[in-house]
């Protein structure tokens, strides 16, 4: 097993931790408008169903509060998260996180119109990341905000699909914002100082709080909430806690 899979096994750091962590809790807390300023457009970049959720469902609800046009990419359809279960084969995977998706778009107030599945193979990202800038060039346009995981977020698809965003904002002009995931699970919440030189937390009301949660639960199959599973779901209650806060972390 390489470095980047031993960083995020067993259970991280509890959200107990973090709620203690002084370089957290000495970011900037902004609004959403601030950090979308006057972009007509956001497309979130998600290596599998639910990342988008987790790392900025309450961006998306605030974009499309003010107007803005908000797209998820979903790159991968997450079908290798239980690899040789027999009950949930990747076919029945696939199937059932795109289901997921759509729902927990209607839970943010959005629709299906609102995602694009790409299709690209979970846990190969990286051997596809010339597919997606391009995929990713011709959606973007100058003073669009493209947001995608931290480029060191310590999951291979997360990283590719961070760099990828990165490398097709340049070209076509766009901001580029980036969301930690499993960031949480392995950060050090005693370090000195933030891992981010530009970082700041984004404010989520009562209503959007609630609204990020009933779309974290519409991932059943990730949150282990279906019958036949039968083994650690990825998504555990100690997991979900870390993006239960009363903000959002972007970096850029």
């Amino acid at each position: 097993m390489d470095a980047v899979a031993v960083r995020i096994e067993g259970r991280g750091t509890p959200e107990s931790a973090w709620q203690g962590c002084a370089w957290l809790s000495a970011l900037p807390l902004v609004e959403a408008a601030a950090v979308l300023r006057d972009a007509r457009c956001l497309v979130v970049v998600s290596p599998h169903p639910d990342d988008e959720v987790l790392g900025c469902g309450g961006l998306m609800q605030a974009a499309m509060a003010l107007g803005c046009i908000v797209h998820v990419v979903s790159v991968s359809d997450g079908e290798a998260c239980y690899p040789d279960h027999p009950t949930w084969p990747a076919a029945r995977l696939r199937d059932a996180r795109r289901r997921e998706l759509a729902s927990a778009m209607q839970a943010l107030g959005m629709d299906a119109t609102h995602a694009t599945a790409l299709g690209l193979p979970d846990g190969g990202i990286a051997a596809h990341e010339t597919e997606l800038v391009s995929h990713l060039v011709a959606r973007l346009s100058p003073g669009a905000v493209v947001v995608a995981p931290w480029v060191h977020d310590a999951h291979p698809d997360h990283e590719a699909a961070g760099r990828a965003a990165r490398e097709a904002a340049a070209r076509a002009g766009a901001r580029f914002l980036q969301y930690p995931v499993w960031a949480w699970h392995w950060l050090d919440p005693a370090a000195s100082a933030a891992p981010w030189p530009n970082a700041q937390r984004i404010a989520l009301d009562a209503d959007a709080q609630a609204r990020k949660q009933r779309a974290m639960a519409a991932f059943a199959t990730q949150t282990g909430e279906v019958p036949g599973l039968d083994c650690d779901p990825v998504l555990p209650g100690h997991v979900l806690a870390r993006f239960r806060r009363p903000f959002e972390v972007l970096i850029g």
